[in-house]
């Protein structure tokens, strides 16, 4: 029988990494999108995947996207809770709007997928929940601390839900990717990409497929009695 796994923030990046492992590995694959609809309909095209437009911080543009997946590939045995954002700024520039909107999709995003998805794990007794963090959700980042709050809320969820949903055969693990060739950390100068792939003991920046490999990995049979866990696809960073 097929599975079904549902990506959030698909279209591009690690989320779009993520859409073509699951794909190439023979699973049904539903991702949700915020805006890049170009991108989104051209990996659908490639991949087969279901592109469904949903804002991660609108949560019933969510249950929508959510309530037409079901409706065209059942419910998913596989929630991979990607969706996110970042900014940088001085933490005391930072203002609640900042904070809100930063909470509002990374860390509230997840919690509403996890929500929608899991009576029907909890019915199938089985599932496997995967969100995706930052090193610096577990080692902090300077001028970019609202960014590591939200991403080290996540590790803490990823770690409660583990113990609360392991009795009914649901794993939940977190990747923590490093400094990974994303538009997400094109932020950043490319003398600062340089001093951080040389800060990396690999010598180098990771890949989105790298941590899309990853993520497959913690959700197949391969990563069966592993739950509760932070991966970190760093480099050694």
């Amino acid at each position: 029988m097929t599975k079904t796994v549902w990506i959030t923030g698909g279209s591009r990046g690690i989320g779009a990494a993520c859409v073509r492992a699951f794909a190439e590995a023979g699973w049904q694959v539903a991702f949700t999108y915020r805006s890049s609809e170009e991108r989104a309909a051209a990996l659908s095209a490639e991949t087969g995947a279901l592109a469904l437009r949903a804002d991660a911080a609108d949560e019933d543009a969510m249950r929508a996207a959510y309530a037409a997946l079901c409706a065209q590939l059942g419910a998913p045995e596989a929630l991979v809770c990607n969706a996110g954002i970042a900014q940088q700024g001085l933490f005391q520039e930072l203002t609640d709007a900042d904070w809100r909107q930063m909470l509002e999709v990374n860390l509230m995003g997840a919690v509403r997928a996890v929500r929608m998805a899991l009576p029907a794990m909890l019915h199938q007794k089985h599932g496997s929940i995967v969100t995706v963090s930052s090193v610096w959700g577990q080692h902090g980042a300077s001028c970019e601390s609202h960014y590591a709050t939200s991403k080290a809320a996540l590790i803490g969820l990823t770690k409660s839900l583990a113990l609360e949903l392991g009795p009914s055969g649901i794993r939940v693990n977190c990747v923590a990717p490093g400094v990974i060739d994303t538009e997400m950390n094109a932020m950043h100068s490319e003398q600062t990409l340089q001093e951080l792939a040389a800060e990396t003991p690999l010598c180098r920046i990771g890949t989105a497929e790298e941590v899309g490999d990853s993520v497959l990995y913690l959700c197949s049979a391969r990563a069966s009695f592993i739950t509760g866990q932070v991966l970190g696809v760093t480099g050694g960073f």
